[in-house]
């Protein structure tokens, strides 16, 4: 079965474009860390996602803030600054307020990687999005904020369950 094949018995009714959607958000984040892995070495797109989010920031984040941003646990997240430590991305600090909190903040090579290496692979990021025009862009968006508005709640009835 094809992708074109899989669309189209999935486009029936609503409940099964649900099902298909879902799907096609893990295809697509698959198909995403494939293709980024292979054109940047340097970084993995987890590391690469956790250096994108902490580095716009004003203030530096704790691990568990990180985790709760990028959905993943605050051990995940560790492990992640710790490889990026290594590189020299971000250094990994206490927090002076909360000795025990650590956090993380991005290096100078950081910056010199998003303004320097990284800059040819911002184009084909835009790549991504031609075959979309200004208002579907800003339709996605919209969309994508409000299922993972979905996600929150979801996420809530599960702690409910666990707890």
């Amino acid at each position: 079965m094809n992708e074109n094949e899989l669309i189209q018995k999935f486009s029936g009714s609503t409940p099964d474009q649900c099902k298909a959607i879902f799907n096609l958000l893990f295809i697509l984040t698959n198909r995403l860390q494939t293709v980024f892995d292979q054109q940047i070495p340097e970084l993995t797109l987890r590391q690469f996602m956790l250096l994108s989010t902490i580095r716009p920031l004003q203030k530096p984040l704790s691990l568990g803030e990180c985790g709760k941003l990028l959905g993943c646990s605050r051990q995940n997240v560790k492990k992640l600054a710790l490889s990026l430590e290594q590189k020299g991305f971000v250094t990994i600090q206490s927090n002076p307020d909360r000795p025990r909190s650590l956090m993380i903040l991005p290096t100078e090579k950081a910056d010199q990687f998003f303004e320097g290496e990284f800059a040819p692979y911002r184009e084909q990021l835009n790549e991504l999005f031609a075959s979309l025009k200004e208002e579907e862009i800003q339709t996605l968006f919209s969309l994508l904020v409000n299922l993972l508005s979905g996600v929150e709640v979801f996420e809530q009835k599960t702690k409910g369950k666990v707890e």
